[in-house]
């Protein structure tokens, strides 16, 4: 197991969030779940464990003092194109906003990369220029389109 896990704070719509995630991700499940047992946060979460694709993380319901920027991203490596359009389509609808080359953030202010496993073998591919064609290519991109890359890298776009 992991020594490091991420922490996100929520601003009190933890267990909503929770509740996403899981049904999102294929594998994703709440571990646990503690709540405040009084006060003005009576009943929201404290502490929660969950998991996502096999990466443990915590969530609590902290309130509006802090929030998400783009400055910290949770980097999802995807095995299919179908995988990144499962996820590109339910963490950019809602509220959620599209970034540039695979980034976006959900409707919570979580930062997310929504990478295809293929993405390192194209941007460092060993022909220079094919290497190139890719990334000139990927940095047009919003969600990234693994055969469209493919195309580009080929000489074909």
């Amino acid at each position: 197991m992991s020594k490091i896990t991420p922490f996100l704070w929520f601003d009190d719509n933890a267990d909503e969030a929770l509740a996403f995630y899981a049904d999102t991700f294929e594998d994703g499940k709440i571990i646990s779940i503690a709540r405040y047992p009084g006060g003005p946060k009576k009943g929201k979460v404290l502490t929660a464990v969950f998991e996502l694709k096999g990466q443990r993380l915590m969530a609590i319901d902290g309130g509006s003092m802090y929030s998400f920027t783009e400055a910290i991203s949770l980097f999802v490596d995807c095995d299919t194109q179908d995988e990144v359009d499962h996820l590109w389509v339910a963490l950019t609808s809602d509220g959620g906003k599209e970034l540039m080359c695979g980034w976006c953030t959900d409707r919570f202010g979580v930062t997310w990369q929504i990478i295809p496993s293929d993405l390192p073998r194209l941007l460092t591919d060993p022909d220079p220029e094919r290497a190139r064609r890719a990334t000139e290519a990927m940095l047009k991109m919003r969600k990234i389109d693994i055969h469209a890359l493919e195309r580009a890298a080929a000489g074909d776009s």
